[in-house]
């Protein structure tokens, strides 16, 4: 049972109250404070101070002081008045025990007021840090939007003018060759003329002479003879068959198995021609074929213009996606602009059609082409 303290001291004025209360040479760290409106209590063991106030205080506001062996007590008063007396008069152990209980139980709903109150204010925090993260994480999503979207402007751009500047350079190359037919035409024409001169000129002079010396030995007459023109030979034809080829090269110099590689793809761009697709109207018929677009896609990507060089492949895999080539130039550069996913997809597009190539050909034949490939 613990020792009660009952030297302790108290002054007071109209609106506080001042309790010294002796620690009795007990470690600070082992004292105990327990304060309400109505009750006071010093647990430090052995030794138990404890007080059922006169009247009401600020609890909140109220303070204690630890220092030289002494708690210091200011109770600031609810009401300004001066006390009888420091604790409440007649009270029993029965009214001290309900005090007691009284104040244990307001503790523990201001305690749990302020638990609360601490969890509302950590939930407003974490909202508002949720809500500030959100709004940062859209500025930047929408800053990157923007930057894809400047790119991609950017990139069409330069396609434009790209197009445009071989447009002017394929006139520029036609008007040249035009002009050049022209002069050889006219150079032709005025060779010619010369050439119908010449023989008028010598048919005429071998009229004269004929008709000077037509009765008379000329010394003269077999040299003009001689340097007359002779008659024109007369017109014919020759007909030449040819075995029909869809390549320039002769049969015995000819590669079957890429032959009609090349054929089917150019069969399949074909189709993809003719179909209503919006991107070719613009299009010159050598920039339709995908080995032109790929190419060009190529050459962007080596000046690291990557989204063009997207928008090369995507309509050369539109014209044939059968080529597996496109996909693997389309998951470089999303590599390059670091779109995983993309890359990842097109990658397995790519080994796809490469393994359904494969499958259908025949072992022998596959193995008749790695020796030409690898010149084995």
């Amino acid at each position: 049972m613990p020792l009660r303290v009952s030297d302790y001291s108290w002054q007071q004025t109209k609106t506080a109250v001042f309790i010294s209360v002796p620690l009795r040479g007990v470690c600070v760290r082992d004292a105990d404070v327990f304060c309400t409106e109505n009750y006071l209590k010093v647990n430090f063991p052995p030794f138990l101070f404890e007080v059922f106030l006169y009247a009401p205080i600020e609890d909140e506001s109220s303070k204690a002081k630890i220092g030289n062996n002494t708690i210091i007590f200011t109770l600031h008063k609810k009401e300004a008045a001066m006390w009888d007396t420091l604790t409440v008069s007649g009270a029993d152990k029965e009214m001290m025990q309900r005090i007691r209980e009284k104040s244990i139980l307001q503790a523990q709903e201001r305690a749990k007021e302020v638990a609360e109150a601490k969890a509302a204010a950590r939930r407003e925090d974490q909202k508002y840090t949720l809500s500030v993260m959100m709004k940062i994480e859209e500025e930047e999503r929408k800053k990157i939007e923007d930057m894809k979207e400047n790119e991609r402007i950017k990139a069409t751009k330069e396609l434009e003018v790209w197009k445009e500047r071989q447009r002017k350079a394929e006139e520029q190359k036609r008007f040249q060759r035009e002009e050049k037919s022209h002069q050889e035409e006219k150079q032709i024409e005025e060779e010619r003329k010369k050439l119908k001169h010449k023989s008028l000129a010598r048919n005429s002079a071998s009229r004269n002479l004929a008709t000077k010396g037509r009765n008379s030995e000329n010394i003269f007459f077999e040299k003009l003879k001689e340097d007359s023109i002779p008659a024109p030979r007369s017109v014919g034809s020759i007909q030449i068959n040819f075995t029909p080829r869809a390549f320039p090269t002769a049969l015995r110099e000819s590669q079957v198995a890429e032959e009609e590689e090349w054929l089917h793809k150019q069969a399949e761009a074909q189709r993809a021609m003719n179909t209503d697709i919006p991107e070719l109207c613009d299009l010159k018929e050598e920039e339709k074929n995908p080995e032109w677009l790929k190419a060009k896609g190529n050459t962007l990507f080596a000046t690291e213009n990557y989204l063009a060089a997207i928008n090369a492949y995507n309509l050369a895999i539109r014209l044939n996606n059968k080529i597996p080539l496109l996909y693997l130039n389309r998951a470089a550069c999303h590599l390059k602009l670091k779109n995983l996913h993309k890359a990842i997809e097109d990658s397995s597009k790519a080994y796809r059609i490469m393994k359904q190539h494969l499958r259908l050909i025949h072992p022998t034949k596959l193995y008749k082409m790695m020796l030409r490939r690898f010149g084995i």
